[in-house]
C-alpha cells in the first residue's frame, strides 16, 4: 500500500508537467486543428531560457526567504513571456498562410519547426545535457512510509492554478469568449467582428508561455535539461490531450495527470522498459472505444 501510495504521488507530480504542455496543444489543435508538433520543443526552450535568466541573475545554487520568490517569480515569467512570443513568432511566421492549405502541409510544416528549434537549442548549449540550478530547497514531508518531495507539491499546485487561471480567463474575458467563437466558427466569428489573426496568435501565445512554465518546473524537478527533451515530453503530453478530449482543456489535465499515473505505475509494479507501451495501449483502447476522449464531445459530421 505504501508503495502504490508513493507512485501516486510520483505520477501525479510527473502527469502535473505534461498536463502543463498538453493545455497548449489542446488549445491550438481547439482554435485552428493543427497539431503543432513544435510545441514540445517550446517546452524545452523554456527550460533553456529559464537557465539563461538564472545565470544572469548569478544563480548557481539553493535560495531560501524572499531571495527564493522573487527569482523564481522572475525567471518563470520571463521565460513564460519568451516562450510565448516564440509561439507567436512561430504562428506568424511558419502557419499563417498555411491556413487553408491541404492539412498534410501544416503538419510538416510543424515537423520542421520541431527539428528548427532542437538545432538552434543544441548549437546554443551544446548536445549534452546541462544541469539546472536547485534553485528550490527540496525538504520531504512524511506521511508513514510515504516521502513528498516539495518539489512534487509545487509541480502539482502550479498546473492545478494555472488550469483553474486558463478556464476563468476562456470563459469570463471578452478575449476567451473571442476564442471560443473563432473554435466554433472561424467565418462567423470573422463575420462578428472578431480579429481572428489576433485571436490565433493569442492562443499560441498562452499555449506557449504555459510551456515555458512547464520548462521551468521540469527544470527544478529534474535538475538537469537536454535539447531532445521536447520530443519524448510533447509526444506523451499530445497523447495526454488525446486521452482527455482534444480541444477541451479540463480533458488535457485529466488526460496528463492519467498518463503521469500510467507510467509511475508501470515502472514500479511491471518495468521501466513497458511504461511507454502501456500509455500507448491504453490510448489505443480509449480511442477504439471513445473516439472523442474521455471528456470530449462527439460531434456530428459536416455535410
Amino acid at each position: 500500500m505504501d508503495v502504490f501510495l508513493q507512485q501516486l504521488i510520483n505520477g501525479l507530480s510527473l502527469g502535473g508537467i505534461y498536463a502543463l504542455i498538453a493545455l497548449g496543444y489542446t488549445m491550438v489543435y481547439g482554435i485552428i486543428e493543427l497539431i503543432n508538433f513544435a510545441h514540445g520543443d517550446v517546452y524545452t526552450l523554456g527550460t533553456f531560457f529559464s537557465l539563461a535568466v538564472l545565470t544572469l541573475l548569478g544563480v548557481s545554487g539553493e535560495l531560501h526567504g524572499w531571495p527564493l520568490v522573487w527569482v523564481s517569480l522572475l525567471t518563470i515569467l520571463i521565460a513564460m513571456l519568451l516562450c510565448g512570443l516564440t509561439g507567436v513568432l512561430i504562428e506568424r511566421l511558419a502557419y499563417r498562410r498555411l491556413r487553408n492549405a491541404p492539412r498534410l502541409a501544416p503538419l510538416i510544416t510543424a515537423i520542421g519547426m520541431s527539428f528548427i528549434l532542437e538545432n538552434v537549442m543544441q548549437y546554443w548549449k551544446g548536445p549534452s545535457p546541462i544541469p539546472f540550478p536547485q534553485v528550490f530547497p527540496n525538504p520531504s514531508f512524511h506521511a508513514g512510509r510515504v516521502d513528498i518531495a516539495a518539489k512534487q507539491i509545487l509541480v502539482i499546485l502550479l498546473a492545478i492554478v494555472m488550469m483553474v487561471a486558463l478556464q476563468l480567463f476562456i470563459y469570463n474575458t471578452k478575449l476567451g469568449k473571442a476564442m471560443r467563437a473563432t473554435a466554433q466558427d472561424r467565418d462567423a466569428a470573422q463575420l462578428m467582428g472578431i480579429n481572428i489573426n489576433t485571436t490565433i496568435a493569442l492562443t499560441f501565445l498562452i499555449g506557449s508561455a504555459l510551456a515555458g512554465a512547464a520548462g521551468f518546473v521540469s527544470g527544478v524537478y529534474y535538475g538537469s535539461t537536454w535539447f531532445l527533451n521536447g520530443f519524448s515530453a510533447g509526444l506523451k503530453a499530445f497523447t495526454a490531450a488525446v486521452l482527455g478530449g482534444i480541444g477541451n482543456l479540463a480533458g488535457a489535465m485529466l488526460g496528463g495527470f492519467m498518463i503521469g499515473l500510467i507510467e509511475a505505475m508501470t515502472t514500479q509494479f511491471i518495468s521501466d522498459q513497458w511504461s511507454n507501451v502501456v500509455v500507448f495501449v491504453v490510448l489505443v483502447l480509449v480511442l477504439i472505444f471513445r473516439p472523442s476522449g474521455l471528456l470530449g464531445e462527439s460531434l456530428p459530421n459536416k455535410v
